[in-house]
């Protein structure tokens, strides 16, 4: 259980912040660069909730993407708690990514994609109001792919929060085209 009863504890206005297990270690530390992209990438994906309860239309949509997202955020949260806590100091049934929530990202993106025809171009960036941020959350999970994998190069991670980021960009992808077939947005094609 998490309390908290009080935001503010001053214990960070000398630059530091604390991991799980106690250690205090600076706000620009590569595994604070690495779990606060992914809590970036959480609130990229809270904008998508709300412009999925906003601008979509289909009841049926609407809860399909809503589930699959609150289902997204709970496993961000589980990432951060990972990448906040060195392996070495890792508890018994903290809640962690494990390779059936990368399974289960698979296994939505080949639902989506069997609506969607195929590529043949790259998609630009857009696509509609719920689609365009779908994309702009890829964007910032491949950041949090990347600072995780510059952190791995200094120390161990966890390879299953790797493989879930890299996976999750590919969802939000294929998520971005489904949105805006399922809404009837154009798909803005690249024209090289």
């Amino acid at each position: 259980m998490v309390l908290l009863n009080r935001i503010y504890t001053r214990t960070g206005d000398d630059g530091t912040t604390g991991l799980v297990g106690g250690e205090r270690v600076g706000k620009d530390d590569a595994r604070i660069e690495a779990y606060g992209t992914v809590d970036e990438l959480n609130a990229c994906i809270g904008l998508v909730r709300d412009a999925n309860q906003r601008f979509n239309t289909d009841t049926q949509t609407i809860a399909e993407l809503e589930a699959a997202l609150v289902h997204i955020q709970q496993r961000l949260f589980n990432l951060g708690s990972s990448l906040a806590t060195r392996l070495d100091s890792r508890r018994a049934g903290q809640p962690l990514i494990v390779q059936a929530d990368v399974d289960a990202l698979e296994v939505g993106i080949d639902e989506m994609n069997a609506e969607l025809q195929p590529l043949r171009s790259f998609v630009l960036p857009g696509g509609g109001p719920i689609a365009a941020p779908l994309h702009l959350a890829r964007t910032v999970c491949r950041r949090a792919e990347r600072e995780t994998l510059r952190l791995s190069r200094v120390e161990a991670v966890d390879f299953c929060d790797l493989r879930y980021l890299n996976r999750l960009s590919d969802w939000l992808f294929v998520a971005s085209r489904w949105i805006a077939h399922r809404t009837g947005q154009p798909e803005p094609l690249w024209m090289p």
